[in-house]
C-alpha cells in the first residue's frame, strides 16, 4: 500500500511495529511499497533515536557557506567545470595551488557549499556502512605487494559493439596499471594484456580478483582458471574475495565508479577511440588527481615498478617427488596405463607425484599439494583448498 500523505508519522509507526513483531524486512517493505534501503533507514533511525526519529526532519541547512569574493567563487565554479567529476576536496587542492599566498583560502566545506549552490554536486544518499567479517585477505604495505584486477561492467560503444574494460591497480599506491578496452572476457586477450603489463612493470607478490571468469573457473580444480594458473607459474600468489562481497576489493571498485563517470559517458565511437579515452583517464588518475587516502598526493608519487622482472615461465622441478608427469590437453595424467582426470585448466603443466602409501599417490603442482590419487579408483581426491587467501604479503 502507498504512503498516506496526511499521516506519514502513523505509517512509519505501523511499519516499525511490524518489524518489531518479527516480520521480515523484505515482506514488510513490499507491502508498504517502499525499497528495503528506505525501510532500513527508517528502522535504524528508530533504533538510534526512538519514536522522535520517525517525525519529519527539517531539511534546512544548519549553517550557510561563508561569503566569498566573487572572483574566488567564479574560480571554484570554473575549476569544477574543468574537472566535473572531482569533488570539493580535490577542487580545494587545485584552489590552493592557484591562490597560495594571494588570498585567504576558503574551507573545504565552503568550497562544497559553493558547488552545491551552483548545482554542481549531487547530494548522495546515506548508505549503511558494511564491515567485512571473517576475511583473512592481506593488506598491502608497499607497492606491488598486492595488485587488484577486475572487469568494469560491459557497455556499448557508438558502433554498437560491446566493450569490456579490464583494469589492474596497485592496492598500496592506488596506481592504475592498466585500463584495457577488450572485446570480450576471454582468457587469451586477458593473458596477453598481463604479459605486456608484467614486461613493463615486473611481477607483483599477489593478485586479488573476484571469482568470475577469467580470473577463476567454476568448473576448474579448486576454481582455478588458465589465467590464475599462469599467475601461479610466475610465483604470484592469488587472492579471491568472497562471492557476493565486492567491498573486499573496495579500493578497486571505487576507482571503477570514477572510471565509469569520466571515461565512458559518452562512450567512444569504436574501441580505438574508447582506448584513447581510457589512456587519458589513466594519465590523469595517476599523475594529476589527488587522493584523500594518500594525503592528497597522486599515485604516481608513491608507485615504483616491481623488483622482480618478467622473464617468461620458469621451469618447474620436483626434486622431492618420485617423478613428474605432464597433464594432457584433455586434462588427464597417465599412470601405470591408467588415465586419471585432473583438470583441463592444468593442461600442459607438469605435476609432481609421490607414492605416500601402497597405491596412494600425492599429486602436487609447484609447491601446492592438489590431493591424492588412488590407482584403484582412478580419481583425484582433493584436500583443503591450497589456494586460499594469504595472511600477509610475500617478502
Amino acid at each position: 500500500m502507498p504512503w498516506r500523505e496526511y499521516s506519514v508519522m502513523e505509517e512509519r509507526l505501523r511499519f516499525v511495529a511490524r518489524l518489531l513483531d518479527g516480520e521480515g524486512m523484505s515482506d514488510v517493505c513490499r507491502e508498504f511499497g517502499i525499497s528495503r534501503k528506505t525501510g532500513y533507514k527508517i528502522f535504524n533511525r528508530y533504533r538510534e533515536d526512538g519514536l522522535d526519529a520517525l517525525s519529519d526532519r527539517s531539511r534546512r541547512p544548519v549553517r550557510y557557506a561563508n561569503q566569498l569574493p566573487d572572483q574566488v567563487e567564479r574560480l571554484i565554479v570554473s575549476l569544477k567545470r574543468d574537472k566535473p567529476h572531482w569533488g570539493a576536496r580535490k577542487i580545494w587542492e587545485l584552489l590552493v595551488r592557484r591562490l597560495a599566498g594571494d588570498v585567504r583560502i576558503p574551507a573545504k566545506s565552503t568550497v562544497h557549499a559553493v558547488l552545491d549552490r551552483h548545482g554542481l554536486v549531487k547530494r548522495a544518499r546515506q548508505r549503511r556502512r558494511f564491515t567485512a567479517e571473517g576475511t583473512d585477505l592481506s593488506q598491502a604495505a608497499q607497492p606491488n605487494d598486492l595488485w587488484c584486477t577486475d572487469f568494469k561492467g560491459e557497455f556499448r560503444l557508438g558502433n554498437g559493439r560491446y566493450c569490456y574494460p579490464l583494469t589492474v591497480s596497485d592496492q598500496a599506491s592506488r596506481y592504475l596499471l592498466v585500463c584495457e578496452a577488450l572485446e570480450s572476457t576471454k582468457e587469451a586477450p586477458v593473458i596477453e594484456t598481463f604479459v605486456r603489463l608484467f614486461k613493463e612493470r615486473g611481477l607483483p607478490a599477489a593478485i586479488r580478483s573476484d571469482n568470475g571468469l577469467p580470473f577463476a573457473s567454476p568448473n576448474g580444480l579448486y576454481n582455478l582458471s588458465r589465467l590464475s594458473v599462469f599467475w601461479l607459474r610466475l610465483g604470484i600468489e592469488i587472492e579471491r574475495i568472497r562471492p557476493g562481497h565486492p567491498q573486499q576489493n573496495g579500493r578497486h571498485e571505487r576507482m571503477h565508479l570514477t572510471l565509469k563517470k569520466e571515461a565512458t559517458r559518452p562512450p567512444g565511437m569504436n574501441s580505438l577511440q574508447q582506448q584513447a579515452k581510457f589512456d587519458s583517464f589513466v594519465n590523469e588518475f595517476n599523475a594529476e588527481r589527488p587522493h584523500e587516502a594518500l594525503a592528497m598526493r597522486c599515485p604516481a608519487e608513491l608507485y615504483t615498478p616491481c623488483s622482480r622482472p618478467y622473464a617468461g615461465l620458469p621451469k618447474v622441478d620436483y626434486p622431492l617427488h618420485d617423478k613428474d608427469i605432464l597433464v594432457t590437453a584433455c586434462g588427464r595424467i597417465c599412470m601405470h596405463r591408467k588415465k586419471i582426470n585432473i583438470s583441463t585448466v592444468l593442461a600442459g603443466q607438469r605435476l609432481g607425484i609421490k607414492e605416500v602409501d601402497d597405491g596412494i599417490w600425492l599429486v602436487s603442482f609447484m609447491h601446492y599439494d592438489l590431493g591424492y590419487i588412488d590407482l584403484e579408483q582412478k580419481t583425484l581426491q582433493t584436500i583443503d583448498n591450497p589456494f586460499g587467501t594469504r595472511s600477509s604479503p610475500m617478502s
